[in-house]
C-alpha cells in the first residue's frame, strides 16, 4: 500500500511546501503552515475553465454604470453595517465567537426576510432539530422557513440553482467538503474551493450569500487569509460574553463604508437592535467624578458618546503599570510623554489605567485629547462639568490635530444634552449650534488652561 503524500500549505499566502518550516518562503509569515495533502491535477485545467465564462477587452468608458438595488434584511442595525441592505450578488463574510450570536441573528433576519421573499438556511453545524429548538426559543416555530442540512458542496449548489433563493446563509464555511479535493472539510485547501464555487454561484446567480466562518484563538477568522480577499464583505461580531450587548463591525465592504458599527443586544428573544447606542457606553454618576471625561467618536457613519475613565494612582514598584482596555496602548505612553514635555505634568511615579466604558474599542486617534483631559483630571483629583464632551488628535510637538467629521459629533453631542465641548480649532463650526458652547484649542496647553478652569470645585 503506498503511502499518502502530504504537503503544507500556508494560510496566509497559499503557497506550498514539502516539509514542514516555521517560517513561510512565500509570505515570511511564522508559524502558518498546515498539513495538507496535495490537489489531484489531473482534472484541474478542466475544472478551472468551467468557473467563469470568457470576456473580451472593453474600454472603460464603454461600460455602463448600474447602481446595485438593494434589499433590507429586516434588522435595521444589521443594515447598517452592511452599508443599507444587502446586494444580489453580494458575498458578505460573519466571523465571530462560538455563540456569540452569529446562528441566531441569521435565523432571525431569514425569518422574517421569508414573508417577503424566497430564502435557504443551509446548515452544517447543526441539526434539522437543532434549528428548530433554537427558532421556539426565539419564536419563530411557525416560520415557513426553509432549511438544509447539508455540508456537500455540489449538492448545496444545485438546491440553490434549483430554487433560485434571493439570500442563502452558509452556516458555516468550514464546515463544506467538495468531491474535487482530496482534503478533510475546514482544511485550507477545502475552505478555499468552496468560497471561490459559491462566490461563483452567487454571482452568476444574483444570490446574496452570507458565509459564517469560524475564528481563530487570536480572534481572526480561520482559513486561508484569501478567504476575505474573495468576499465583498467583511463582518466581525464583537463582544464580552458576560456583557449582553453586541457589536457588529464592518472591516470590509464594496458596498458601503468601513468600520461601520451596529448594536445589538441580546434577550431571551433573539438578538435587538439598540436605537441609542451612545446610552450604552455612558455611566450614570450621580455627582461628576474624577477621571472621567465624554468623547465623541465616529464609527463608519455613526457618532457615538463614550465614556473614558482614568485612574492615576501613586506606583509602588520601581516600574510604573500603564494598562488601556478599549483602547491603544503605545498611545497611551505617548500621551504621557507629551504631558510631559509640553505640559509639565510627570506621571513616571504613577500608575495610570484607562478604560473605556461598556466594552467599546476605540481605535481612532481622536480620542487623544479626552484621555488627557481624564488623566490629569484623575491625577489632579479635581471631577469633570456634567455637560463636558471633547475629542481631538494629539501630536509629538503638543499640537490638537482636526478629527474628521466634526460636525456631526458636535451635532450628537447637542442632541443628548452636553452644553460645553472642547475641540481643536479646526474643527470649530462656522455656525454656533444651539445649546453647545464651544472651546476651539489648538495645543495641549491651551486645553489644560480651558480645563482648570471647566474644574468642579
Amino acid at each position: 500500500m503506498s503511502k499518502l503524500k502530504i504537503q503544507y500549505t500556508c494560510t496566509e499566502c497559499g503557497s506550498h511546501s514539502n516539509k514542514w518550516q516555521g517560517q513561510c518562503v512565500g509570505c515570511q509569515a511564522w508559524n502558518t503552515l498546515v498539513e495538507t495533502i496535495p490537489e489531484d491535477t489531473t482534472s484541474k485545467t478542466a475544472r478551472f475553465a468551467s468557473l467563469a465564462p470568457r470576456s473580451d477587452i472593453q474600454a472603460l468608458s464603454s461600460i455602463q454604470a448600474e447602481e446595485q438595488p438593494r434589499f433590507g434584511t429586516c434588522i435595521s442595525e444589521f443594515d447598517r453595517v452592511l452599508g443599507g441592505g444587502l446586494v444580489p450578488g453580494m458575498v458578505v463574510l460573519l466571523g465571530g465567537d462560538p455563540g456569540i450570536g452569529k446562528s441566531t441573528l441569521l435565523l432571525q433576519s431569514l425569518g422574517l426576510q421569508c414573508k417577503q421573499q424566497k430564502v435557504l438556511y443551509v446548515s452544517g453545524e447543526e441539526s434539522a432539530g437543532q434549528i428548530a429548538l433554537r427558532a421556539q426559543r426565539l419564536g419563530m416555530e411557525n416560520s415557513p422557513m426553509p432549511v438544509l442540512t447539508e455540508i456537500q458542496l455540489e449538492i448545496i449548489i444545485d438546491v440553490v440553482q434549483k430554487h433560485q433563493p434571493a439570500v442563502v446563509v452558509i452556516d458555516s464555511i468550514q464546515t463544506l467538503y467538495t468531491a474535487q479535493q482530496n482534503s478533510a472539510p475546514g482544511s485550507v485547501s477545502q475552505v478555499r474551493e468552496c468560497a471561490a464555487q459559491l462566490t461563483r454561484v452567487a454571482k452568476a446567480n444574483g444570490v446574496a450569500m452570507i458565509l459564517v466562518g469560524h475564528v481563530t484563538k487570536e480572534g481572526t477568522l480561520a482559513g486561508p487569509r484569501v478567504l476575505e480577499h474573495i468576499v465583498d464583505t467583511v463582518l466581525y461580531f464583537e463582544g464580552d460574553s458576560h456583557s449582553s450587548f453586541r457589536l457588529v463591525r464592518a472591516i470590509k465592504n464594496r458596498f458601503g463604508a468601513v468600520n461601520e458599527l451596529g448594536v445589538f443586544g441580546m434577550t431571551d428573544r433573539g438578538l435587538k437592535g439598540v436605537s441609542n447606542p451612545s446610552a450604552l457606553f455612558l455611566s450614570q454618576h450621580g455627582q461628576p467624578v474624577a477621571g472621567s471625561c465624554i468623547m465623541v467618536t465616529q464609527e463608519g457613519t455613526r457618532p457615538l458618546l463614550v465614556e473614558v475613565q482614568a485612574l492615576v494612582d501613586t506606583s509602588h514598584v520601581p516600574t510604573s503599570r500603564r494598562l488601556t482596555v478599549g483602547l491603544e496602548q503605545n498611545r497611551l505612553a505617548m500621551l504621557l510623554a507629551v504631558l510631559h514635555r509640553h505640559a509639565g505634568l510627570a506621571f513616571f511615579d504613577q500608575d495610570v489605567f484607562v478604560n473605556a466604558v461598556g466594552g467599546v474599542r476605540i481605535t481612532e486617534p481622536a480620542a487623544d485629547l479626552a484621555i488627557v483631559l481624564a488623566m490629569v483630571s484623575s491625577l489632579k483629583n479635581r471631577p469633570l462639568p456634567k455637560g463636558l464632551v471633547a475629542f481631538g488628535e494629539i501630536g509629538l510637538s503638543g499640537e490638537v490635530r482636526p478629527a474628521p467629521r466634526g460636525q456631526e459629533r458636535l451635532k450628537e453631542a447637542a442632541k443628548l444634552g452636553f452644553s460645553t465641548a472642547i475641540i481643536p480649532a479646526a474643527n470649530a463650526p462656522k455656525q454656533a449650534i444651539e445649546g453647545l458652547t464651544i472651546i476651539p484649542v489648538e495645543r495641549i496647553e491651551a486645553a489644560l488652561h480651558a480645563l482648570r478652569s471647566a474644574f468642579v470645585s
